[in-house]
């Protein structure tokens, strides 16, 4: 858990271990941590210095760190000089060829059958040999690595923070957190995630204790299939466990208990509940509501959901009533605003004005985000569910009028100024002015920012990288990217198929990862003419992202005189790990300006094929996904800055500043904290 701790937090749990002369332990942790691109804080060092283990504490601090940013492993790409020397990918591909002839073996027409082909040549020294050190560079990361409390204050800092998040966590953080629930203490909180309420409930049922803030049929379901190792969200099936007699007891009680107006809910998952009857046995107990719940399911009772009363009013063409019904669901209705407009709904400027105060800043930013791309059609439109999973549409909705939309903005817009925190003034850093506000969790990593995010950074050459380490069978991955000009038209790819191309150099194609796996791309800024860099990973043979033991994507950025191995800690700028349903995943995509680069996060995840994804059968949708991207209007740090000043300062007051990360004073309001500001 300590190892996660510093992950996650950039937190070092203090040590109680026996005092002693740790002086010279702290020196070379500070300079293990550079190589690294961190920095020991202060009061880290000082710490460090004290005690009698400094030498294993210090070792499991740059272990986490390196493990942060995915330097643990050995990347070795299959071309030990890359980037210089990369070949032209035919003339390779016959030198394989020939290769295997000298061998004795004889060609089949499959790359794989060759023996030189998809596995590295050369030792892992023996590349660093072939490589001149990294020169140094004002450019190059520092990310300080701070001292924080006990491991048990740690644990249960980190609980809470979890738990209490206004925002839906990502998968990552969601198991987590049942591991933090069974660790921490089980204090009061205010937990507004119906998943989060879910995860605790799980760790109560188990330890027999009593289940909190149950209110729906759902919230029983969902603590169900958290209890039984499935998912929480419940957007796949779970195969429920075989329940204790007290476990199932306080299940049927909870349902019990649940408001008789609840049972409609029961038909949107009419299958789970079905098969929780079975482990549940309701009819041994005496509890009648819960027992029809399970009837609902079965069909002998009905029970109209609440969306089945919106539905019908919308088959009956009456969007006025159909707004009334949803007026009893304040964050249901905000939801359905798009589709209240276009049926054309009156009155629904005091609705939503009777509704705001009732829903939570999540979904008042989420439907302010979608309002604001709405008076002109999409040239696609591009679903992301929260799995990432993406699939694409045309467009067929009428815009909406904007003088209509106005007003409504207006009021919520109103009522996020007046949620907002008191202050005398206002700090935003640049660098966060474009970075999306958080409306969910997002993928586990270094530097990782929300869908839409964008960062700047200088560099002439941008290099990409995925690493992967199989499981239980041979697996291969394959490093991608699609080049477009301005007009998103496809100018090229690099890929193993095209060697390079473009200003654009692969490190070639490694096909097996039972001890890791590592591919690069590299993008010269003066030698390319692309505007856009869209990197992917195809899953050509083998595991997927959520089967492998490893997967991880990132970025550095270098200058051509800096020299280094192809992979070099004080470079990353950001890495992110890949767990994903589909097979094609699109972490980021990059734009080039002058000696710019800027970044936008995608965390998307394409169907794909069960085998043998490449580039070309995907750079079609990839330039929509792109360009619908680049165009959609986030809800960013910047909004936020102008709300705060039609909210005005406070004199006495205290200041807030919003950045990426914390600074000494621990005082900065980061990204992943300001669902929790606007909250307030």
């Amino acid at each position: 858990m300590r190892t996660t701790i510093i992950k996650r937090t950039l937190r070092v749990p203090t040590s109680d271990g026996a005092p002693g002369d740790g002086a010279a332990v702290a020196r070379q942790l500070d300079a293990a941590l550079l190589r690294s691109g961190f920095k020991a804080s202060r009061d880290l060092l000082e710490h460090v210095s004290g005690l009698h283990d400094a030498e294993e504490f210090a070792a499991g601090t740059v272990r986490a760190v390196k493990e942060l940013i995915g330097a643990r492993g050995q990347h070795n790409p299959y071309f030990k000089e890359f980037p210089h020397n990369v070949p032209d990918t035919l003339a390779f591909w016959w030198e394989c060829v020939r290769d295997a002839v000298a061998q004795g073996v004889e060609p089949t027409g499959n790359l794989l059958d060759l023996p030189k082909y998809g596995r590295v040549q050369h030792t892992y020294e023996e590349m660093l040999a072939a490589h001149d050190e990294l020169v140094p560079s004002l450019k190059d990361r520092i990310t300080v690595v701070r001292l924080g409390g006990t491991l048990e204050e740690e644990v249960q800092r980190l609980f809470e923070e979890l738990a209490s998040s206004p925002i839906p966590l990502a998968e990552n953080d969601r198991a987590l957190l049942g591991e933090l629930a069974v660790l921490a203490a089980d204090v009061e909180l205010d937990v507004p995630v119906r998943e989060n309420r879910a995860i605790l409930n799980a760790a109560r049922l188990v330890a027999q204790r009593p289940l909190q803030d149950i209110d729906t049929v759902t919230d029983v379901l969902r603590l169900a299939a958290e209890a039984s190792g499935g998912d929480v969200t419940l957007q796949e099936p779970t195969l429920f466990r075989s329940f204790r007699r007290p476990e199932r007891r306080a299940l049927l009680q909870a349902l019990n208990e649940v408001a008789e107006s609840k049972l409609g809910d029961v038909n949107q998952h009419r299958e789970a509940w079905k098969r929780l009857g079975e482990r549940l046995h309701p009819h041994e107990y005496p509890f009648e509501r819960a027992q029809d719940v399970f009837a609902v399911a079965r069909k002998e009772k009905v029970a109209r959901s609440f969306a089945g009363q919106v539905e019908l009013a919308f088959a009956d063409g009456d969007a006025d009533r159909a707004a009334r019904v949803l007026a009893n669901a304040p964050g249901l209705l905000l939801r359905a605003l798009d589709r209240l407009l276009r049926a054309g709904a009156s009155d629904l400027d005091a609705l939503v004005a009777k509704a705001v105060p009732e829903v939570s800043s999540r979904v008042l930013i989420s439907v302010l985000e979608h309002l604001s791309n709405r008076s002109a059609p999409d040239a696609a439109r591009v679903f992301a569910t929260r799995a990432r999973r993406v699939w694409i549409a045309d467009d067929d909705r009428a815009p909406l009028d904007p003088a209509r939309l106005a007003p409504i903005v207006e009021v919520i817009e109103d009522e996020l100024v007046r949620r907002l925190p008191e202050c005398s003034e206002l700090r935003v850093d640049d660098e966060v002015l474009d970075v999306v506000v958080p409306v969910s969790g997002t993928e586990e990593g270094f530097g990782v920012l929300p869908r839409g995010s964008k960062l700047t950074f200088e560099g002439d050459v941008l290099r990409f990288f995925v690493h992967w380490r199989q499981h239980a069978k041979r697996t291969d991955y394959d490093l991608s990217a699609v080049l477009l000009d301005e007009k998103f038209a496809y100018q090229g790819q690099v890929s193993w198929t095209q060697l390079k191309g473009g200003g654009a150099f692969h490190s070639g194609d490694v096909t097996d990862a039972s001890d890791g796996a590592t591919e690069f791309v590299d993008v010269h800024r003066l030698k390319t003419n692309a505007k856009y860099v869209v990197p992917q990973v195809n899953v050509y043979s083998g595991e997927g992202f959520d089967d492998v033991a490893e997967s991880l994507f990132g970025f550095m950025t270098r200058d051509l005189d800096q020299m280094g191995k192809p992979f070099e800690p004080t470079t990353v700028r950001a890495r992110s790990s890949m767990r994903g349903k589909g097979k094609v995943a699109l972490p980021v995509m990059f734009e080039r300006e002058g000696d710019t680069w800027f970044g936008t996060w995608l965390h998307l995840y394409l169907r794909g094929s069960a085998w043998g994804n490449r580039v070309e059968e995907n750079r079609d949708i990839v330039k929509l996904i792109a360009a619908a991207a680049l165009r959609r209007r986030y809800f960013t740090v910047a909004r936020v800055r102008d709300l705060f000043a039609r909210k005005g300062s406070t004199k006495d007051a205290p200041q807030i500043r919003i950045g990426l990360a914390q600074d000494e004073t621990g005082s900065v309001t980061t990204v992943a904290e300001l669902g929790k500001l606007l909250s307030d």
